[in-house]
């Protein structure tokens, strides 16, 4: 029984100051996430480009990919190829290049302790490409994804 007890405080305790366990809600990551997805996160600020993070926007937790960092210069052509200080950057998790909605005008500059982020799914991720979101200050963020544990565990680092 105290064994059980300590178990379960031990678990707690990560769950309040280490991880998260979050449900994805919509489309924007597939075809890595989909809606319904459960994943664990890390909670930590810290994170590099290709990480898949969790942030807060006006009250809302939002999924998306790191593609920039602070000091970065970023790119969307029309075609949707994105261009990180110059170079194309490598994107073997999408299935598609799409432009998406840009609303912001390239290159984009990221402010220091910021983040440029996209969602996999180019056609319909409202992310960094929109004035709505914007860069991500590293305060809003809430975790790095480790692994989607339902339906199908993967790792996502």
């Amino acid at each position: 029984m105290t064994s059980a007890l300590i178990t379960f405080a031990v678990v707690i305790l990560l769950l309040t100051y280490v991880f998260s366990v979050m449900r994805i809600y919509g489309d924007s990551m597939s075809p890595t996430l989909f809606d319904g997805d459960i994943v664990i996160a890390r909670k930590t600020s810290l994170l590099e480009r290709g990480d898949i993070c969790i942030f807060s926007k006006d009250g809302n937790f939002l999924c998306k990919r790191v593609i920039g960092l602070s000091g970065d210069k970023i790119s969307v052509d029309e075609n949707g190829v994105v261009s990180v200080n110059g170079e194309k950057l490598d994107e073997p998790y999408l299935n598609t290049l799409n432009a998406g909605n840009n609303t912001v005008e390239y290159p984009v500059t990221v402010p220091e302790n910021s983040y440029f982020v996209m969602g996999d799914n180019r056609r319909t991720s409202i992310d960094s490409r929109s004035t709505v979101v914007g860069c991500i200050d590293s305060r809003q963020i809430k975790g790095k994804l480790l692994i989607k544990i339902l339906p199908t565990p993967s790792i996502l680092e």
